[in-house]
């Protein structure tokens, strides 16, 4: 995994907390089921159906999820006294019964279920549900609001629970959260989908609560799947769902898992978002896994990614740069290619053709060495805007197309020279050979102002000083060792005067050849059909549990048995993506 990857990124799962929403969640009421229960007594109720531990008269609050926690930074939380309650037993809370069940008793007396969790699951085990209920319940995610329902039945004489025991219960009412979108959501999904990714929710939340969510941000939904719907459906099925979805509702794990697979047997290079360990099954399955820095230590462990701040926008940030990375590359392999190809095709033929080497071995190290220096400022090299705007994939069949053009069309020029050199000037060896370096590094540096945008060079599109500088540099250089004292430790004579402005025309004539060919190649290749969806690439069991020991791992010493001891090594640490 490299940054180029996260640029290759077309379709984005990510979910809508801390990434759509602020993250931050707040309790705001408590809506009770009927007259028999106060608002109090219901928020007592959920305290006591968290996972936090009250024993011994203090609350402790490890294990707290969101929501939990926001029950214990409300105001009401403050009057519940942990003395007056003991726990007897637990079945805590899990992503497919969606609940917490509690077995406490207060002062001594007869034992109590209470049951919090999703209202649809808990609901389920309730008796019938009055139609007021129902639209009390409809109504708050209707306003975009995060709801959980508490039941319980008396429970006298149970010391210990099991899943069996949550039936029959009353239900007692509704606890209501909010969490507010973020202010630069809307922009940072402008971002994304300006740079064409395609982003689509996975939340355990209720469907109309991400519907409302998406509302508020004015994002047009393609359509909700719940978790029960993805599960009745067939991989083919849902896979057709999947693309065109926005949504998906109340999703597990595992589904979300799924989702993921079928999304890159489309074609597409997913990206996963996610912070809970939970979520590492999907970052797993994802292309490109990512996570945040405030994450479990296992969502981080399993991400490609790690984000320092929880936003779409820094995201963004970083598909700009992986994007830019490999226009950039994409330049110095097409430059690298085609020079190359044309550079073995001369020299294999001046080798048949002529009495005496081209080109010693040293002189073509020295000539490799110069080019290639120069290529070191592409890096830093300006990338078109349309070059950012749309994923960028590996492509061998475009690059051995542009190698097959414009390699002949360099070595048309070397044989121009070879020519030049040969019948006009009758050149010896050594002014044969200077005269080749010095085409060579001209042609070969110069053809990176045409390769690096498909606009016309200078005109509308302007390279990096630090590329222009470089590349000019190594012209003059390759031009001025040849008339250098050290001219003849390098193998070169002297050239006559005339050679140099019959350089000057060949060049000139080159690029605009270059320039010319570049406009034709590049207008044929966009009226090529499509190629077909890149295939899914198969990553082996070992992938993430490699790439986990080679950024986690730190020296151990391991104690001998039988045997000598081993010792592991300092391995870097992962990359951590901020503001690019």
């Amino acid at each position: 995994m490299c940054i180029e990857d996260l640029g290759d990124m077309d379709i984005l799962v990510t979910d809508k907390t801390g990434t759509l929403t602020e993250g931050k969640i707040s309790f705001t009421h408590a809506l009770p089921a009927g007259e028999g229960t106060s608002g109090d007594a219901l928020l007592t109720l959920g305290l006591l159906a968290t996972e936090a531990n009250y024993a011994g008269a203090k609350v402790s609050s490890a294990g707290q999820n969101p929501l939990d926690a926001a029950l214990w930074e409300s105001s009401g939380a403050a009057v519940f006294d942990p003395a007056r309650f003991e726990r007897l037993d637990l079945i805590g809370f899990d992503h497919r019964r969606r609940r917490t069940t509690v077995l406490v008793s207060e002062a001594g007396g007869p034992a109590l279920l209470v049951t919090k969790g999703a209202p649809e699951d808990v609901l389920a085990l309730c008796g019938p549900v009055p139609p007021a209920v129902q639209a009390l319940l409809d109504e708050q995610f209707d306003a975009g609001s995060r709801v959980v329902a508490v039941a319980t039945r008396p429970a006298a004489g149970l010391a210990r629970l099991t899943p069996a025991d949550e039936r029959g219960l009353t239900l007692a009412g509704f606890l209501v959260f909010l969490d507010r979108p973020k202010a630069n959501a809307r922009r940072s999904l402008d971002r994304l989908e300006a740079l064409g990714i395609s982003v689509k929710l996975a939340t355990g939340d209720n469907a109309k609560v991400a519907e409302r969510v998406c509302a508020d941000l004015d994002v047009i939904s393609g359509g909700t799947l719940t978790g029960v719907e993805v599960e009745g459906m067939s991989d083919a099925d849902l896979a057709a769902a999947a693309r065109t979805a926005t949504i998906f509702a109340r999703v597990s794990p595992e589904q979300k898992a799924r989702i993921i697979t079928l999304l890159r047997q489309s074609g597409g290079a997913v990206g996963f978002m996610g912070d809970g360990v939970n979520d590492a099954l999907a970052l797993h399955k994802a292309d490109i896994g990512i996570s945040v820095d405030t994450a479990t230590d296992v969502a981080k462990d399993a991400a490609d990614v790690v984000l320092l701040d929880k936003d779409l926008g820094v995201l963004a940030d970083g598909v700009m740069e992986g994007r830019r990375i490999f226009a950039n590359t994409i330049k110095y392999v097409l430059m690298g290619t085609s020079s190359n190809f044309g550079n073995m095709f001369s020299a294999a033929t001046a080798s048949v053709v002529l009495s005496f080497l081209p080109m010693l071995p040293g002189q073509i190290l020295l000539n490799n060495l110069l080019y290639d220096s120069g290529q070191l400022a592409i890096p830093g090299d300006r990338v078109d805007k349309e070059q950012l705007r749309a994923p960028s994939h590996w492509n061998i069949a475009f690059i051995r197309r542009f190698m097959l053009l414009f390699g002949p069309i360099s070595s048309l020029f070397d044989f121009a020279t070879f020519a030049l050199m040969l019948f006009v000037f009758t050149a010896a060896p050594g002014e044969f050979r200077a005269g080749w370096f010095i085409e060579s590094i001209a042609t070969q540096t110069l053809i990176i102002f045409a390769i690096r945008t498909r606009r016309v060079p200078f005109l509308r599109s302007r390279p990096s000083t630090g590329l222009l500088a470089a590349s000019l540099g190594v012209v003059a250089l390759g031009v001025f060792l040849p008339l250098s004292p050290v001219a003849g430790v390098l193998g070169f004579d002297p050239l006559p005067v005339p050679f140099f402005l019959a350089l000057l025309g060949m060049v000139v004539v080159y690029l605009v050849l270059v320039e010319l060919a570049k406009q034709w190649f590049f207008a044929r290749d966009a009226q090529q059909l499509p190629a077909a969806p890149p295939p899914v690439q198969r990553r082996h069991a070992t992938h993430h549990i490699s790439r986990r020991a080679f950024r986690f791992s730190i020296p151990v010493k391991v104690p001998p048995a039988g045997g000598p001891s081993g010792r592991g090594r300092r391995m870097p640490r992962r990359r951590a993506v901020r503001n690019l």
